[in-house]
């Protein structure tokens, strides 16, 4: 938790996601405060610099960008827990050689469709490095894949694993290629 002055604390600032993964902490520690979600945790320390009895939940890279004082640390409910963060650009980066790539698909109904999508990664040696399911509120039952795994979209294992997904779902859409990060 980040702010200016430790004690007096009225509201806490931060985005909801952030609040739902430190709740167990928050309530221990401020039952009676406000919680005031803000649409990232830039913006929540920015709204700290400007209220004396607030305070934000958010990277402790804001204490140095934001001059405010780390109140306290490790107050997440899950050590696990990790936030993505997405750069959006018109093209992929170069290949690096350590790349990850995502898509997000949408498999046919029929019986087997997700092992065989599954496979196709397996065929051309393919390691998944996360699989999410989110329903698509289009159709009952329907549901699309969010999927990262290893190699660059330009490799060629991960061009014949894409065209024979393409194959296997309804839609595949690349969402983009970038360098592994830590």
């Amino acid at each position: 938790m980040l702010g200016t002055k430790s004690k007096g604390i009225s509201r806490i600032y931060s985005n909801p996601q952030v609040f739902a993964q430190c709740r167990n902490w928050i309530s221990r520690s401020f039952k009676d405060v406000q919680l005031i979600p803000t649409v990232s945790t830039a913006k929540a320390a920015q709204k700290v610099k400007k209220d004396k009895n607030g305070a934000c939940i958010g990277n402790k890279s804001l204490a140095d960008i934001y001059d405010l004082k780390i109140l306290a640390s490790g107050i997440e409910d899950s050590r696990h827990n990790c936030t993505r963060f997405l750069i959006i650009a018109k093209k992929d980066s170069p290949p690096s050689g350590n790349d990850k790539t995502s898509i997000v698909c949408s498999i046919k109904d029929k019986v087997g469709a997700l092992y065989d999508v599954l496979f196709s990664f397996k065929t051309f040696g393919i390691n998944l490095t996360r699989i999410e399911s989110r329903p698509s509120k289009k159709k009952a039952w329907e549901y699309y894949f969010f999927v990262d795994f290893e190699g660059h979209r330009s490799n060629s294992s991960v061009q014949k694993t894409l065209n024979k997904l393409s194959k296997e779902c309804n839609f595949v859409k690349i969402l983009g290629s970038y360098p592994k990060g830590n």
